[in-house]
């Protein structure tokens, strides 16, 4: 089984449909290897094309708040040299904090905080002429870290209200006398993130340098911290090398992320896309595209390629070979059509075979009419010396008439068996549908039927028996082996007796083949009283051994008891094998492949 599927996998190799393939996909591929190539390229550059959109559209989104802030900043460091100056004032320096809140509409509130925490000069004194800053994270934050801060506060001076510090440090010469600290609501933050054409559907979060959330886009129901990415530190991603990247928020959503500056150093600002929104769902395959793109093209060209292929020379030249296949098979009543619509190299061969077609079959049919003439004439020679046969027997038999000896009339009727027999064999030749072959059985059964007619006289108590299997002859050795089969028979029934327990007397005739190039013709009597004793001539016998010689065999005489056998084994001539058909090397194609159909 193993042998006979890699037999077939070799023979599919040598089609000219796969090494038409083959050889169109070797001369593809280059073509395909630069679109690869280049779409890889394509692919980068739209990558780094989406990264600096993102970018930009997350910068577009934050510039508000980035004015907000740097304005914050601004106006902390503008009321520092005031605040120098009215720092021994403690009315005066409220006086200057309230006065700059009335006139902005921005900030919410405004003060300074010394390194005490205990500030007196803030725009609040409707709640206490001092306040106690030591408890504020906010203070705490810069009391650790001093510096310029801008940080969350929530449950500002008391209230339920978070706010956004800018906290400003102060120095007089080098000494660090606070900081001053500027208030903006995170509704107000929030409500200057830019929402134009292309970011529909972003969310916007700022933090400070040490990863604090200070505002951020909330949908309904959502949490600030939603839009963040799952398991990951803020403070991490300003040492990230890539500033987009996706992964999936707290809510286990799959989005793209970017981070951008809004106040360098202090605030980021990172914007939150869905992937559909960003445009980057199918960036994202853009290097599977790029891998997958040249392969579907190169198999549709392939396909197209091959399907030309086909259409041009393949699907002709299987047409032409069905026409050959079905001509050597023998279907020749016309010669098969020429391929007119074919290309004209396969035209020209199928005219070629048309025309040798048209030859074959007008050379066939003479050939076969000569042969039936033939045939014709053969039969007739055989009826006519099979009537030339059945004249001299009937010569024969008048002359036995007029003779009164019986030694005489006793020979001449031998002749005349012998005759007939000969008379059989031709009237069985004429008769046969092909003159080459002679069935033996039929022809031993004929002669036997007519010898027991002419031989035995009415009221005779000899059985007869015969056992002949089919066994075909050529007529070189239906000859012989008739007369030899004539001779014994004679003599079987001359000394055919009666047994000894005075049963009837009997002669049994049988032709054995084992079924390939040997037989056995085999004659048996019985042996006992004779009701007419004759004595012979021995002409039979020596007639027997000649014809035996002939038929390249040796008889055998044997008595047994009650039983006299003639026994002649013989070699069965077969047909030469140039003159059979070798069906053993007529392959017609796929003729001798499995479950092909003709």
């Amino acid at each position: 089984m193993l042998l006979q599927r890699l037999t077939e996998r070799l023979s599919f190799t040598k089609r000219l449909g796969f090494r038409l393939g083959t050889l169109l996909s070797v001369a593809i591929l280059p073509v395909g290897l630069m679109s690869l190539v280049q779409n890889l390229n394509l692919s980068q550059e739209a990558d780094r094309s989406a990264e600096i959109a993102l970018l930009g559209r997350t910068a577009s989104a934050a510039a508000g708040e980035r004015a907000l802030l740097q304005s914050a900043l601004g106006s902390a460091d503008a009321l520092g040299p005031a605040v120098l100056d009215a720092l021994d004032q403690k009315r005066g320096c409220a006086d200057l904090m309230k006065n700059f809140i009335e006139r902005s509409a921005t900030y919410i509130y405004v003060g300074f905080v010394p390194m005490n925490g205990l500030s007196t000069c803030h725009s609040r004194a409707d709640m206490a002429e001092v306040m106690d800053m030591r408890e504020s994270p906010a203070y705490e934050k810069f009391i650790a870290e001093p510096g310029t801060l801008v940080t969350s506060v929530d449950d500002a001076f008391g209230s339920e209200r978070s706010i956004v510090l800018v906290m400003q440090p102060l120095y007089r010469d080098r000494d660090l006398l606070g900081y001053v600290s500027v208030g903006l609501t995170h509704e107000l933050l929030r409500s200057t993130h830019s929402i134009g054409f292309g970011t529909e559907g972003a969310r916007i979060a700022t933090f400070n340098h040490r990863g604090e959330i200070l505002t951020a886009d909330r949908g309904e129901g959502d949490n600030a911290t939603d839009i963040l990415p799952q398991g990951v530190k803020l403070v991490s991603l300003l040492s990230r090398t890539e500033t987009t990247f996706r992964d999936y928020s707290n809510t286990g959503e799959s989005r793209v992320f970017t981070v951008v500056p809004v106040v360098p150093g202090l605030v980021y600002a990172l914007g939150s896309w869905s992937p559909k929104i960003a445009g980057i769902g199918f960036l994202q395959l853009s290097r599977f595209g790029a891998v997958v793109l040249p392969i579907i093209l190169w198999l549709i060209s392939l396909a197209v390629a091959y399907f030309a292929v086909f259409r041009l020379v393949l699907r002709h030249i299987s047409e032409l070979r069905g026409q050959m296949r079905r001509f050597a098979i023998g279907s020749r009543h016309q010669a098969p059509r020429v391929l007119t619509e074919a290309p004209t190299e396969i035209a020209d061969v199928s005219q070629t075979f048309h025309n040798m077609a048209r030859i074959l079959i007008r050379d066939e049919e003479a050939m076969e009419q000569a042969v039936a003439e033939k045939t014709v004439l053969l039969k007739e020679l055989h009826h006519r010396v099979k009537n030339n046969l059945q004249l001299i027997g009937s010569i024969i038999n008048m002359q036995s008439r007029m003779i009164a000896d019986n030694d005489a009339k006793r020979v001449l009727r031998s002749v005349q068996d012998r005759v007939a027999a000969l008379a059989t064999i031709y009237r069985n030749l004429y008769q046969a549908e092909h003159l080459d072959a002679v069935e033996a059985d039929r022809l031993l059964g004929d002669i036997i039927n007519q010898m027991v007619n002419v031989s035995l006289e009415p009221g005779s108590n000899l059985k007869v028996e015969t056992e002949l299997e089919p066994v075909t002859l050529l007529p070189d050795q239906a000859v012989p082996l008739s007369l030899l089969a004539t001779e014994a028979f004679t003599n079987a029934l001359k000394y055919a007796g009666k047994p000894d327990d005075d049963s009837q007397a009997w002669v049994r005739v049988s032709l054995t083949s084992d079924g390939g190039s040997n037989g056995v013709l085999e004659i048996v009597n019985s042996v006992g009283k004779r009701e007419n004793e004759a004595e012979g001539t021995g002409l039979g016998s020596q007639l027997i051994e000649a014809f035996a010689t002939q038929l390249q065999g040796e008889p055998v005489f044997g008595e047994d008891g009650d039983t006299f056998v003639m026994r002649l084994p013989f070699r069965i001539e077969l047909p030469k094998p140039d003159q059979l058909p070798d069906s053993t090397n007529i392959v017609l194609t796929s003729a001798a492949r499995e479950g092909a159909k003709h």
